[in-house]
Parts: structure tokens; C-alpha cells; sequence
């Protein structure tokens, strides 16, 4: 299959006449996506939608027609609860099959699914239950006693319940479910009908919704078809979580959405069962964050020296990929890996495609998705040229795929004029394409210039000695702040002064003298959001405690 050219895909590119090809009924005259992401494929009998691996290493599958059904018996559940078209459906669940079912028999309902990770405490658990007037929750034994501390509790499902904890409305799944019928007729929505309600990972205060509605289908699927380049011969695993917004739209809506099958590994991650898990699948194409990819090149000897996993395109969601990784990645995982850049407001907005020729820059974000303008803007709001820095903005007006219309309860106005405001700080390349170089409130200004931490680490991550990096401001009286880096070393190694200033050296002589971290500090450890990105925050303040 041969590589389409970027510029002249999106000037032919009609948004109009996408539908027909993703939908098989109109946004107009309503859709389900149980149904275009299941019901669909179920008459294909043979047809698997799932490869579970299990905690205990057993494999199981089910088929599109197993999911259509196992959905529709929980669809009826709901219906015997009260839970109507619009209502919030939790699910608290590992990768398990009856996390899929969760999902689909909330949406074959007409309810809008609310994902919940699993490393939430109680507090973060009630925080979303109370704020979605959640009317159901799913969980497992594992997870039941997050529960218990809450002060109100709708009614609970709990797969494989051996022990109520004193809850006195928990019932277990299999015991409600699988006697309801496996016939439902799915509820229709409307285009700008929710159908997930996320919320937002947050590096800084609470949390903010989400509602995905339901023509956010299109711009998944562009994603899965051109920057990932899913194609019916692969064997796609995207690693993601998905009580996250990378995991949720692009580990089980998108892959789903086309006909294929998605993989879900309920294993803790480690280098080892990650290798273990693409051998053992034959996976062809694989998605996951930097942080998986950084944890494989710090283990590259579980990897034998001639070793083929076969994998044929790699991508990447959540932070930059440094340049150290991607050469890794081809070098040793024998496959190209993309970067794609994204939020859980927007899904995909700016991506390196898979199947989409264009100029290539290592570190860059890419290109806009179809459907999408992104630009950058300046203090006051103007699009910033070639070779200026600026807030990554969406112009809403010319973005006819663009679907976030704002947070769920108003919590924030992320809006300007036309633009849509990310909040991330991007360099213009000045062809339609950017890079990364921090959140707004990440950018470091020493001695008069502005630094992107994202740089910093990225050449600091060039040291074999070095695992991970986080970089931040630590105020100083002469230079108003001065870089302080905190950096995770490989077990290899041993965390000396001459350890420090290699380090420093190397940042000076690649980036410039006003950009090497002044201060080096070895942690066993970064602190990071549950779905992998560093809070720079948490280590901010912990500079600014050291001068207080």
C-alpha cells in the first residue's frame, strides 16, 4: 500500500463525505456507537474483536457476535435499574473482557461511559461520581474497598464478588447480567450526543470533564487510518490504559471502529511482559506512551542482539518522544515510530503520519490531523510565523472535525475568539508542522531567555546513563531562575559528582551555555500523572522549598 502525499491528501480532503465511509447511518438520523463499533462486525461469527491476556497468563478471545450479545444482556441490566439515555455508567475495571462489555452495553444503552482508573484512590473516585451523577458503577473484587469510604454510593456491580465489604448495594455482574436477555435494540443518538464522559488527567487542581459526542467518531477514525495506519492485516496492541483517553478512544473505540481487533494485557507493565506479549500476538503495529518506549531502551538487553519482533510501525502519544528514543526504537524494535500529539479534550490534533508522506523532523509533533488547523499564537493572540514560538491553538472556525465544545460543568473557558486553547508552548517550523516545548506554565526563563524543558530532557536522555528527566525553574536572585534537573540514572550507574557534570557538560555543549541545568539533583524517581506524564509542578515546588 502505497504512501499518500500529505499536502495533496488534505487540499482533496472533504470532511462531507466522510461519513459515509466511517457511518453506517447518518449522524442526522441518529447512530449508536455500540452498534458501529460491534453490532456491525457481529455477523462475521468467526470474528475476533478481543485477545485478553490474563493476569495469570491465560489467554482468552471473544468475537464481535460474543460482544454483541454479553452488551446487550448488561444494556438490559441498565434498563432494569433505571438508567436512561444520557445517564453516566462507570467503570472501575483492569484490562479484562468485562471492561468491554462494560463499555459497549453502557453505549448500546444510550448511556455515556465514565472511565475509572484503577490506581484512583477513593478521593478521586468520589470526586467523578459526584460531579457526573453517576447512576452505576462496575468494579471487581480488587477494587471494591475504594468503594466502601465513600458517602454515597449508586448501585455496584462487582465482577467476581466473593465479598461485599458491608456495601449494601453491591451485586455481582455475572449473577445480574447473564440472565437478561442478548437482544437490544439499540438507543440512537444524536451527532453532539455524549457518549464518553472523561475527565481531564490534570497536572494542577481538580480534574475537568469531558463529554466526547458522538461525531468525535470521525476524527478517531482518521487517526486509526492515517497516523496510526491501521491496516486489516495487523495485529494492533496500543498499551494505553484505557480508564484514559489515549487507551479509551484508541486501544477500543478506534480499532474497533474499523473492524479489528484490539489487545488487552492485564499483566502489570514491564519490559518483560511487553516483549513477552508482542512475541506471543505477533504484533504488527504498536501504540503506547514515552514512558513505555523510555522503560524499553533502559532494559535493551532483554533484547538479543539479532532479534526480529516483526513489528512494522510504531506510535507515540502523551509527551515528546526524545530523539534518543526514536533512534532506539528503529535501531532495535526494527520498525519506525511517529509521534502524535493530542489531548483528552481534542483526541488527536497534530500528528507524524504512518500512511501520510511529509518533511520529517525528529522531536517535531507533526502536522494537523485532517479536519483540524493548528496554529500557534503569540502573547496577544496573533498566529506566530516561521522559526517563532507560541500556544498551540485549534482555529475552531476552519476545523470542521474539531468536536470539544467546552468542559462538561463550565470548570474552565479554554476558548479565544476562533482559537481553541491548548495551553502547551509549540515552535513553528513554518510549514504547517511544530514541536513541542512545554506547557505554558513549564516554559523557564533564565537570565532573560526562554527554555523549553522539553529540550533539556531530551538531550539529557542522550546519556546511556540516563533513564528519565525531569526539568523545571528553581528561582534565583541573579538570573531571576535558574534550570534545575531531576534525573532517574540506570541501575549501571552510580550517582556522582563527575556523574553531574558530564551531564551538565553535555547539555551545555548541545543546546547552549544558558540552557544546561545548573543543578542536578538524582531522584529514584519522577512524579507523574496515572497515565505517565512527569508533573513538573510537584518538582517545581520542591526547588522552591529548597530556597524557602
Amino acid at each position: 500500500m502505497g504512501l499518500m502525499e500529505y499536502s495533496s491528501f488534505i487540499s482533496d480532503f472533504c470532511p462531507d463525505q466522510l461519513e459515509n465511509e466511517v457511518l453506517s447511518r447518518s449522524l442526522e438520523s441518529g447512530v449508536n456507537v455500540a452498534h458501529e463499533i460491534c453490532d456491525r462486525w457481529a455477523s462475521d461469527l468467526d470474528k475476533v474483536a478481543l485477545y485478553h491476556e490474563g493476569v495469570d497468563g491465560r489467554t482468552t478471545s471473544m468475537t464481535f457476535s460474543e460482544l454483541s450479545q454479553a452488551s446487550a444482556r448488561f444494556a438490559n441490566y441498565l434498563k432494569t435499574i433505571g438508567v436512561e439515555p444520557g445517564d453516566r455508567v462507570a467503570g472501575l475495571l483492569p484490562r479484562c473482557p468485562e471492561l468491554l462489555i462494560v463499555v459497549l452495553g453502557a453505549l448500546k444503552a444510550g448511556a455515556v461511559y465514565q472511565p475509572l482508573f484503577t490506581a484512583f484512590g477513593s478521593g478521586a473516585i468520589a470526586y467523578r461520581l459526584e460531579q457526573a451523577s453517576t447512576r452505576c458503577i462496575v468494579t471487581n473484587q480488587a477494587n471494591l474497598s475504594k468503594l466502601v469510604e465513600l458517602e454515597s454510593l449508586p448501585p455496584a456491580l462487582c465482577v467476581g464478588l466473593s465479598d461485599g465489604l458491608g456495601l449494601q448495594n453491591v451485586s455481582d455482574f455475572g449473577a445480574g447480567v447473564s440472565v437478561q436477555s442478548d437482544q437490544f435494540e439499540p438507543v440512537l443518538l444524536q451527532r453532539d450526543d455524549p457518549f464518553l464522559q472523561m475527565f481531564t488527567s490534570g497536572t494542577v487542581g481538580k480534574s475537568k470533564g469531558v463529554a466526547v459526542p458522538v461525531r468525535a467518531l470521525l476524527s478517531f477514525y482518521l487517526y486509526m487510518k492515517y497516523a496510526i495506519d491501521l491496516r486489516p492485516e495487523d495485529r494492533y496492541w496500543n498499551v494505553a490504559d484505557p480508564g484514559w483517553a489515549y487507551g479509551l478512544y484508541y486501544a477500543v473505540v478506534g480499532p474497533l471502529l474499523l473492524g479489528q481487533a484490539t489487545h488487552f494485557n492485564e499483566q502489570g507493565f514491564t519490559p518483560e511482559t511487553t516483549y513477552q506479549m508482542i512475541q506471543k500476538y505477533q504484533i504488527t503495529n504498536l501504540a503506547a506512551a514515552p514512558t513505555a518506549y523510555r522503560l524499553l531502551m533502559a532494559n535493551d538487553h532483554l533484547l538479543a542482539q539479532d532479534q526480529s519482533l516483526g513489528i512494522r510501525v510504531a506510535s507515540s502519544a502523551g509527551e515528546p518522544l526524545n530523539p534518543e528514543v526514536i533512534s532506539w526504537v528503529g535501531r532495535r524494535l526494527g520498525c519506525p515510530v511517529k509521534d502524535h500529539y493530542g489531548q483528552t479534550e481534542t483526541g488527536m490534533t497534530c500528528c507524524n503520519y504512518h500512511r501520510l508522506e511529509h518533511v520529517e523532523r525528529i522531536g517535531a509533533m507533526g502536522f494537523s490531523m485532517p479536519g483540524h488547523r493548528v496554529v500557534a499564537l503569540d502573547e496577544q493572540f496573533n498566529e506566530v510565523g516561521e522559526g517563532e514560538t507560541g500556544q498551540l491553538a485549534v482555529d475552531v472556525s476552519q476545523s470542521p472535525l474539531f468536536f470539544f465544545n467546552g468542559y462538561t460543568w463550565a470548570e474552565k473557558h479554554p476558548f479565544h475568539g476562533v482559537y481553541y486553547l491548548t495551553g502547551d508552548m509549540v515552535f513553528c517550523h513554518g510549514d504547517g508542522s511544530y514541536s513541542f516545548t512545554g506547557r505554558d506554565d513549564d516554559i523557564i526563563t533564565t537570565a532573560g531567555y526562554r527554555v523549553g524543558p522539553a529540550d533539556v530532557e531530551s538531550t539529557l536522555l542522550e546519556h546511556p546513563s540516563v533513564a528519565e528527566s525531569g526539568v523545571v525553574a528553581k528561582p534565583d536572585e541573579k538570573r531571576g531562575s535558574i534550570i534545575k534537573a531531576y534525573v532517574v540514572i540506570k541501575p549501571a550507574y552510580d550517582p556522582t559528582e563527575a556523574l553531574k557534570d558530564e551531564l551538565k557538560n553535555l547539555v551545555r555543549n548541545r543546546l547552549s551555555t544558558h540552557a544546561f541545568p545548573r543543578e542536578i539533583e538524582f531522584v529514584e524517581e519522577l512524579p507523574k500523572t496515572p497515565s505517565g506524564k512527569i508533573q513538573r509542578f510537584i518538582l517545581r515546588q520542591s526547588a522552591e522549598r529548597e530556597i524557602g
